[in-house]
């Protein structure tokens, strides 16, 4: 996924209400009604809101039973994120911490001499 497909995963993960809403959904898939009632100090509407801003991040899925929607979580641009940026700095950062474990016991390193 290209960088600018991923604008609209941030914009979906910076607010904590979504966030809240896709920890939520981690237990399983929810309907918007079973949603609505998890997070009562929203509105119905409000939680709707919510609910399309993460769909168009591609970060739920929703499907029609009926009348109700099913809600589920889409943990694919999540691990796209990873892969794109967590994984490249952790690495760099294991390598950081390493050498300062190192320097603090008094290690020395095999370029050191």
């Amino acid at each position: 996924m290209p960088d600018d497909d991923l604008d609209g995963v941030w914009k979906a993960l910076s607010d904590n209400t979504r966030r809240s809403i896709l920890d939520f959904l981690r237990k399983g898939p929810r309907t918007t009604t079973e949603i609505v009632e998890a997070f009562p100090q929203l509105t119905r509407f409000g939680v709707m809101k919510h609910i399309d801003v993460l769909r168009e991040a591609g970060l739920i899925h929703t499907r029609e039973e009926g009348r109700q929607r099913i809600n589920s979580l889409n943990v694919v641009p999540i691990r796209q994120i990873y892969e794109r940026w967590v994984g490249k700095f952790e690495e760099l950062w294991s390598s950081h911490l390493l050498r300062i474990k190192e320097d603090a016991e008094g290690k020395k390193r095999p370029n050191q001499g």
